[in-house]
């Protein structure tokens, strides 16, 4: 009898799990504009983004997010035949120039991001209470805490939902929950809003969240050396 329990109990905790899991598939669309205090010009062409979303992968143009680990699908095969043509050649890299540039963050450093760190540069989130509807999904409340160089606060309210995508998006924002409504803040005073304007469900097979084939894998440390040559080479030619 013990053993029929313990089974019972098993199951029930593993159903459990296996429901928590999000299981949405669609687009989520999202409007770009300058929010800051000094304008960012945003090319008509960019200004709005789609992400697609099935069950934990997500996938806006080149870049796919399954679970924890990022891939981002880049073509310098133009910029490899200019410096060819001119007679440079990268040391790090003698490749077609189509990589694809792979990355991995853990639970422990996206949970970093919501203690409270107020050093000149640095950045946290902090929950707090609040949610609202967004198209059709709960949404809840995030103010991100932005420290410019003088020490000073530039916070941001943030909304993002945990009924879909992954439990982190690491595509932008870097939240636990997917952004709904989020902002990009750089420097000066610069700062872009991403605003989603339409959810649309289904609409979306697990082939499109594959990523383009004939690309080599490389990891963001050799992609940092070959765009530091990149921009060695650049002044070069200038």
């Amino acid at each position: 009898m013990k053993k029929v329990l313990v089974a019972a109990l098993i199951m029930v905790l593993t159903m459990g799990a296996v429901n928590a899991q999000n299981t949405f598939r669609g687009i989520v669309k999202y409007k770009l504009t300058s929010t800051g205090t000094v304008d960012v010009q945003i090319p008509a062409e960019q200004s709005t983004i789609e992400v697609k979303v099935y069950d934990n992968k997500l996938m806006s143009g080149q870049t796919q997010q399954i679970g924890m680990k990022v891939a981002q699908a880049i073509d310098l095969s133009q910029a490899i035949g200019y410096l060819a043509a001119n007679g440079i050649e990268l040391e790090s890299y003698d490749g077609d120039g189509k990589l694809l540039v792979r990355g991995e963050s853990t639970k422990e450093e996206m949970d970093s991001l919501y203690l409270e760190d107020k050093e000149p540069g640095h950045f946290y989130y902090e929950k707090v209470d609040g949610t609202k509807d967004i198209f059709g999904f709960t949404a809840k409340k995030l103010i991100m805490h932005r420290y410019d160089e003088t020490g000073t606060d530039n916070p941001v309210e943030c909304w993002y939902t945990e009924e879909i995508g992954p439990e982190y998006c690491l595509l932008f924002g870097h939240t636990k929950g997917f952004p709904l409504i989020f902002t990009q803040q750089g420097s000066e005073g610069r700062a872009i809003t991403y605003t989603c304007t339409e959810i649309v469900k289904g609409k979306v097979k697990e082939a499109e969240m594959l990523l383009p084939a004939g690309y080599k894998d490389v990891n963001d440390e050799e992609f940092a050396k070959i765009m530091k040559e990149f921009q060695d080479a650049a002044e070069l030619l200038e």
